[in-house]
Parts: C-alpha cells; sequence; structure tokens
C-alpha cells in the first residue's frame, strides 16, 4: 500500500497495471523508461512493484554470455536475472525476487511439468489457455500488495517468442477493468538526412501492436532531442491517441535523469489521471524529490578508477558502473571508468594502470584474463592504489599474495588450474556433485561476520552485512594456516568460509566474495564502493580545480586504456 499514508490511497481500487512494449528495435530503452515512470509513481506515494519478461527460452539469465545479454543481476533471493531488474531495484529502490522475472523457460517448464503429473486431466495442452494463464497468474501473483505493478515485455513487437505475452496481455486487459490497465509503446523517432523528425517506423510498430489486438494508450518516443510539437501531432494523428499522451525520452548525459526529463513532460501526472489516482497522490509540492536531489548534485572533482575485465561492453559490468556513480553521487565527484583489457596486463602492461586512482577486479568465470586480473592485484598492491576484488577478484588477490608474498609460485584457482600444487582456491564441497551449470552455484543474500577494528567494520558500521553472492569455488581451508599472521588478513567470514580481505598498511584493499554492487542504490551507495572512491580521492594527484574533465557531455566514461 502506499508508502505515505497522506496519500489516503482506497485498497479497494485494486492493482493498477502499466504494460511496456517496444517496437522498431530492441534496446530503445524500454527498461529505463519503466523504471522512470515507477520512480515517478513512488514519488507521488504509490507502492509500485515491476515484472520484466524476457521470451527466451533460457529459464533464467544465469548461464547467459555477458557479450549476447548484459551482466547477470543477482537477487536477494538468488534469482539470476536480466539486468533490467537490476535498474528496477535502484530506481524503486526494492528488493524483488524470482518471480518478478518471466522467462519462456520459465513458464513452458512449469506447465511442462504440471501436464506430466497430471494436473491437467488429460485435457490438450496449449498454447491458449494453458501458456497464457501461467503468464497471467505470474503477473498477478508479483503485483500482489503493490499499487502498481509495471510489466515490460522485453524483445520487440512482432517477434514471434513474444506472441504468447502479447496475447496474454490482451486477454489480461479483457478480464480487467479498462480504469485499472494502461499500455505504453516505447519507439523510435529518427532523424532523416535534412534534420525531420520521422515518425514512419512509430506508425508501422503501431500498427504491429494494433494487429495483435492491442491499443497503446501512451506512446513514448526515443529520440536524440525532445519531440516537435508537430512530430508529437502527426504520431497522435496517425496512431488513434490524444496529442497529450505522445511524450518524448530524448538522449540525456545519465540514465538517472531520464526521471526528471519525463517528470517535465507530464508523463506521471498522465498516468495518474489515466488511472483516477490524481486525487490520491500526494500534492506535487509534497512529493518526493530526494532522487532530484541526488542526481544533480554538482560536482566538485573528478576521479579515474580501471574496471580490469575481459569484456570490452559496459553492459556486462553494470552494476559496477552504476556502483561507482552512486558513491560519486555521495561524495560530490565524477567516477570516469576506464575499461583495462585483462588479456593485455598479462604481459606486465603497468603504464596502462598508471594514470588512475583507483583499481577494480570484477568477478567472472573461465580462465581468459585471470593472468591479467593478477597481474592488476599485483600492482595495486605494491603501487599503494586504492583497489576492490569482487568474487574472482577477491579470488585472484588471494592467489597473487599467495604467489608473490607467500612463495607459492604456482599457487592458483582449481577452477583455471585442475593440477596446481597450491589449489589456495578450490572448489566448494557442497559443488562436488553438482553437474548442471544453471542456478546451482552459492547464490543469493548470505551473511558475513565481520571483525571490529578493521575496515571492513569501518566501511559497514556494523559486525555483520548481508550481500549477495554467485560463486563456486572459495578460499581453501588448508591454507588458512599459512596466511595467519600476514598483513593480508580475512575479516569477513562466514561459518569456515572467507568472505572479505583487506590489506594492513595499505591505503585501501578491499575484497569481497560477495557482490556488494547488487544492492547499491542512488543515496544508499555500496560501502566497499564508497571506500573505493573516497580512497581514491584522497590519493588524487589532480586537484578538484584541475578535474573538470570535458568528455563532450558524458560525465562516465568507458575507454580502453592502451599501452
Amino acid at each position: 500500500m502506499p508508502t505515505e499514508p497522506d496519500t489516503h490511497y482506497d485498497p479497494s481500487l485494486g492493482n493498477k497495471f502499466i504494460f511496456v512494449t517496444g517496437g522498431v528495435m530492441s534496446g530503445l530503452g524500454k527498461g529505463i523508461t519503466a523504471a522512470s515512470t515507477g520512480r515517478l509513481l513512488k514519488n507521488a506515494g504509490f507502492d509500485v512493484t515491476a515484472v520484466k519478461i524476457d521470451p527466451y527460452l533460457n529459464v533464467d539469465a544465469g548461464t547467459m554470455n555477458p557479450y549476447q545479454h548484459g551482466e547477470v543481476y543477482v537477487l536477494e533471493d538468488g534469482g539470476e536475472v536480466d539486468l533490467d531488474l537490476g535498474n528496477y531495484e535502484r530506481f524503486l529502490d526494492v528488493d524483488m525476487t524470482s518471480d518478478h522475472n518471466i522467462t519462456t523457460g520459465k513458464t513452458y517448464k512449469h506447465v511442462i511439468e504440471k501436464e506430466r503429473a497430471g494436473d491437467y486431466l488429460g485435457k490438450t495442452v496449449q498454447i491458449i489457455p494453458h501458456i497464457t494463464d501461467d503468464i497471467k497468474r505470474r503477473i498477478r501473483e508479483a503485483a500482489e500488495g503493490y499499487d502498481v505493478c509495471i510489466v515490460e515485455v522485453g524483445g520487440t513487437v512482432g517477434d514471434i517468442e513474444g506472441m504468447p505475452y502479447l496475447e496474454a496481455l490482451r486477454q489480461f486487459a479483457h478480464e480487467e477493468d479498462e480504469e485499472d490497465i494502461l499500455f505504453t509503446h516505447v519507439t523510435l523517432v529518427p532523424y532523416s538526412k535534412n534534420g525531420e523528425q520521422k515518425t514512419k517506423p512509430t506508425q508501422h510498430s503501431v500498427k504491429e501492436v494494433r494487429s495483435i489486438g492491442l491499443q497503446p494508450d501512451v506512446i513514448v518516443g526515443r529520440c536524440e532531442d525532445k519531440l516537435d510539437p508537430e512530430t508529437k501531432e502527426k504520431i497522435a494523428l496517425f496512431c488513434d491517441i490524444p496529442t497529450d499522451a505522445v511524450f518524448s525520452n530524448p538522449d540525456v548525459e545519465d540514465v538517472y535523469h531520464v526521471p526528471l526529463m519525463v517528470e517535465d513532460e507530464g508523463l506521471d501526472q498522465y498516468v495518474l489521471e489515466r488511472f483516477g489516482l490524481a486525487d490520491e497522490a500526494l500534492p506535487e509540492g509534497e512529493r518526493a524529490n530526494e532522487w532530484r536531489d541526488i542526481v544533480t548534485t554538482e560536482k566538485s572533482g573528478t576521479v579515474d578508477i580501471a574496471l580490469v575485465g575481459k569484456y570490452d561492453l559496459e553492459d556486462a559490468y553494470m552494476s559496477i558502473h552504476e556502483s561507482l556513480k552512486h558513491a560519486g553521487f555521495e561524495l560530490g565527484v565524477d567516477v570516469n571508468v576506464h575499461w583495462v583489457h585483462a588479456d593485455g596486463m598479462a604481459d606486465g602492461y603497468d603504464d596502462q594502470l598508471e594514470a588512475v586512482d583507483g583499481v577494480i577486479v570484477p568477478g567472472g568465470f573461465g580462465m581468459r584474463g585471470t593472468e591479467g586480473k593478477i597481474e592488476a592485484v599485483r600492482y595495486a598492491r605494491e603501487n599503494d592504489v586504492p583497489f576492490l576484488g569482487l568474487c574472482l577478484g577477491f579470488q585472484m588477490a588471494v592467489v597473487e599474495y599467495a604467489r608473490n608474498v607467500l612463495g607459492l609460485e604456482d599457487a592458483h584457482s582449481a577452477e583455471m588450474d585442475e593440477d596446481t600444487p597450491d589449489p589456495v582456491i578450490d572448489i566448494l564441497p557442497e559443488q562436488y556433485e553438482v553437474e548442471d551449470m544453471g542456478g546451482t552455484m552459492r547464490l543469493g543474500e548470505h551473511t558475513t561476520v565481520i571483525e571490529p577494528e578493521t575496515l571492513a567494520y569501518d566501511l559497514y558500521g556494523d559486525t555483520s552485512c548481508s550481500e549477495r553472492h554467485r560463486h563456486r569455488y572459495e578460499v581453501n581451508p588448508e591454507y588458512f594456516e599459512q596466511f595467519a599472521d600476514e598483513p593480508l588478513t580475512f575479516s569477513g567470514t562466514a561459518g569456515n568460509r572467507m568472505e572479505i580481505l583487506e590489506l594492513e598498511g595499505h591505503p585501501y584493499f578491499l575484497g569481497t566474495q560477495f557482490h556488494p554492487e547488487y544492492t547499491s542504490r542512488p543515496g544508499q551507495p555500496s560501502p566497499p564502493f564508497l571506500g573505493l572512491v573516497e580512497a581514491a580521492i584522497d590519493g588524487s594527484t589532480t586537484s578538484a580545480a584541475d578535474t573538470a574533465t570535458e568528455t563532450d557531455g558524458e560525465t562516465d566514461t568507458e575507454t580502453e586504456v592502451t599501452h
């Protein structure tokens, strides 16, 4: 129910559903548009949640290559999901569950299992009604307890794999009251060579939607600039909606500015009026404006952080990028992220890191880039460069220390080298007999006990923290004694499992077996990331007055550092 009791929202009004579809091409920003709408409704005092529909046959995103689908985002309950769920959690400031991600694999698996169990009593099992009924059930269950549920349909209208979902939404709208359903269609408005905004792609996209039996109530035009008044009128005329139901979503320097842009367009007020909630919402002058205050904070400087990974793709490390932004908001600095190819680091090209103020070695799987990540850890350790290792980065910090300080020259992770004489990183005992790849790792939120009077304790301000995990390997307990009395200490544990490491006498050297980037939010930055950026500011050789770097309007850049 409403987050603010002053809204006097009447629960008998029932759930409101916003269905978001996209046309013309993928990657238009449906998720950010949907999340921004939700943010504004939350500011108005309503409880908002979201559902992401992914029409692929995978049961979840856990086994998908980041090059194809971006990062795998991990939820509190261990669900491995699409990165858009991360945007929803960050924008709406809610913790979601696996139930908020619907995939074709998950839906078909459930229906087939019911058929095998005889639950359909001999009926012929079909897409309609059995698959569509299961889709509708999942949406309603995810929306329970919330005022508004935003449902994003992945892919592009017209894709064959998305047809059952659009049919399910058509049925859903037929079953609910008209005032409880709103269809938003996000589409591309390109420019012609003579600089004219072209509406024909939008017209064809809406024609495709209408052929399925869905009529958009709102059209959001993605364009480099705001839509011209005549462009809006043309879209409204040919798509059969009011002109004031056509909204601009132009390019902005940061996705966190999108809620401000669509608010200026009046999208939130239109949605509230369309749902009959305008009188239930908080008055405009009393709505939460912390988001605007946070994302428009004036910056007084810039720090440069190297991200040493193997994927030259920002989406593969989206939550890390966002966590650095959140720390930058808090500390009033822009954080420039420089991608450093891990393979290039393996040859000892330290000059790739000489120009940065901090180093992150992220998580990952597989051998490629591992030696480069170890080399990056060595550089940061030996040169007092602020360092943060995440999951695999934590494990490679253990390997680097074992090799170069403890003298175990061939130490490695058993994941990378089964024949290593010193497997300082080994497989989790519960993973010995596991054969399936999907959904079988140590996943989700687990509690870490933190030692007092440590860097980790200073960061979290408590003797425990709860963070999300995604790993099969851990620090080998057989080597605990060799790390005893060393400057490298394990300051966070979960039973016999090492969770946090830090290096005494270093400006900032921290590794976490968990992924703190998954719980970072604007206004609530992740403690390890906040500590890293703060240490980078303290150690930066560039004064704040010199750091107003011109980046063509971009405050967060992804630049490959070459040698």
